[in-house]
């Protein structure tokens, strides 16, 4: 049976477990430099939900992806698209709402763009405040899997930011010919204090705001000339078996919180 929510009956969805865990991505359509599509966040999630969905096969769900995120910070770039907080929280938080009112008590906010991250924990809470009886996880997928990513990279310290090893060469294994192999280049990143230093595997020791176009002139944070499908690949079955654990791990607690 296929298990992507908006491809089934309204008939179907009805007779469905509602023990079954129900994964939302949270994407973005803005700039990758001038290699990746503006698509590239979504395009990653998109990926590892489909093949999360081919491993459990009947026991998780897939909503369609919320696709333009908090991009306020890439907007100096062409194509970018932003939605507020308040937005984003807003339509989150509605479909969330609507997916609870159906009887499913089980969602993944499963994130795939890091402007995200701050809001989508504010939503976590909101709605678990508000929904008690609900059991709701938010994950940003290079988050859950830094162990293992650490073991993967070859740029060191500041390569793994944005249109950088990690996304570029997920993009090659996911979707080769969107990715202009022509204007791959380095990330022209610009330091900044010590303390607020980070990329996806080593996180800054406080929070200080900059616009993306302030952090690298070229919109790539990181290194994406080391990139390449084998490495997608890699990363992919790192991600997909991580977020397989934890949804069945959901997908075995009780309904009901004791």
């Amino acid at each position: 049976m296929i298990m992507i929510w908006d491809q089934l009956t309204s008939k179907q969805l009805a007779a469905l477990d509602k023990n079954i865990p129900v994964l939302l991505n949270l994407a973005a359509t803005e700039q990758h430099g001038a290699h990746l599509p503006v698509s590239t966040d979504r395009l990653i999630g998109e990926y590892f939900a489909a093949s999360l969905n081919t491993e459990m096969k009947e026991t998780i769900l897939i909503f369609p992806s919320v696709s333009i995120g908090c991009s306020d910070h890439h907007m100096e770039f062409p194509g970018s698209l932003s939605l507020s907080h308040s937005t984003f929280a807003a339509v989150v938080k509605d479909i969330v709402t609507s997916v609870l009112h159906h009887g499913f008590n089980k969602i993944i906010l499963l994130n795939s763009h890091g402007g995200n991250q701050g809001i989508m924990q504010v939503i976590i809470e909101q709605l678990g405040y508000a929904n008690p009886a609900a059991h709701i996880v938010g994950v940003t997928w290079w988050n859950l899997v830094k162990e293992e990513l650490r073991n993967i990279t070859e740029t060191g310290p500041g390569g793994t930011g944005h249109a950088c090893e990690f996304e570029t060469s997920l993009i090659l294994a996911i979707a080769p010919h969107l990715v202009d192999n022509s204007q791959v280049q380095k990330g022209a990143n610009v330091p900044t204090f010590a303390w607020a230093e980070g990329d996806m595997l080593q996180g800054p020791k406080a929070s200080y705001y900059r616009t993306m176009k302030s952090m690298t002139p070229n919109g790539v944070f990181g290194d994406p000339v080391k990139s390449s499908a084998k490495k997608g690949i890699r990363i992919a079955a790192c991600v997909v078996g991580a977020l397989k654990q934890l949804a069945t791990e959901i997908y075995a607690i009780d309904n009901v919180k004791k």
